[in-house]
């Protein structure tokens, strides 16, 4: 996933205004204009480091905002493992303009922290299977860009972005086309160059499914003796081209003998509607 500085630069903005407004009263009031130092960012726990590009973006923008200098320096890898008081990074400079950005700068690392965090433990409970865990949809309003690249900092994958990027028929479309096959059909003869993707919620949507030939199939909210029926019969009827999609109740509790049904993929919002964000203070 390539960093978006367009998106990057709309969070931060917003962010900034929200917080800011029209000035930082109390550092203003108690804080000499010209006085400088230095803070680091330190983790209160074990989390993976992900972040940075925002965060050293923030500081880009409020320095040329505020007419100061700003030093930020990343000590860690995007992506590594950091343990508990262990050195992120550091950011020195404009005293007040520091303590002016300082929650914004958290806000936006422990979510985003938090997030990578949540994915490596996913990734971590299927290594040595053949599968990828993807993330969804369901994103905080205007923060899914940093969102779903903590997913993939993590170590697991995006699904799409948005509505825009691949035909995800669901039980909604289905109801109102009529049936898969209808849905389906109406997407394939648009000669759509986008996948197909139909959601299925048992075993004799599946067989409909499989019969119209989409690209991939979701198996929905199934227990595990409803994927292997179904992961089989997809396999033995799908001619080897339809991809295998498994979603609902996925926990990393669950995600292990799920991804042992011999899917290829998991979609799970647990990546980012449920992750903590993890507890990192600017010392």
């Amino acid at each position: 996933m390539q960093v978006d500085l367009k998106e990057i630069d709309r969070i931060i903005r917003i962010a900034l205004a929200e917080d800011i407004g029209d000035g930082d009263i109390t550092s203003n009031l108690v804080i000499p204009k010209e006085q400088k130092d230095s803070m680091s960012f330190v983790p209160r726990e074990d989390i993976v480091a992900c972040g940075f590009p925002v965060i050293s973006r923030l500081y880009q923008l409020a320095a040329e905002d505020m007419g100061v200098a700003l030093s930020f320096e990343q000590i860690t890898k995007e992506g590594e493992l950091v343990e508990s008081g262990q050195i992120m990074a550091k950011i020195s400079g404009n005293s007040r303009a520091i303590l002016a950005t300082e929650r914004v700068a958290l806000n936006l690392l422990q979510h985003m922290c938090g997030i990578a965090t949540q994915a490596n433990k996913f990734a971590q409970e299927v290594a040595g299977l053949d599968v990828k865990i993807l993330d969804t949809r369901k994103t905080l309003p205007g923060l899914r860009w940093i969102e779903k690249y903590a997913v993939f900092i993590g170590g697991c994958y995006n699904h799409r972005m948005g509505l825009y990027d691949m035909i995800m028929i669901k039980d909604n479309h289905i109801l109102a086309a009529g049936s898969i096959t209808k849905a389906i059909e109406y997407a394939k003869n648009s000669n759509t160059k986008l996948m197909i993707e139909v959601e299925c919620d048992n075993f004799e949507q599946v067989k409909e499914a499989v019969t119209v030939m989409p690209n991939r199939i979701m198996l929905d909210n199934m227990s595990i003796t409803e994927l292997n029926q179904s992961v089989e019969y997809i396999k033995n009827n799908g001619q080897g081209e339809i991809e295998i999609e498994a979603s609902g109740n996925v926990t990393i509790s669950t995600i292990k003998e799920i991804a042992q049904t011999g899917i290829d993929y998991i979609s799970s919002g647990a990546l980012t509607h449920s992750a903590p964000n993890s507890d990192i203070g600017l010392d």
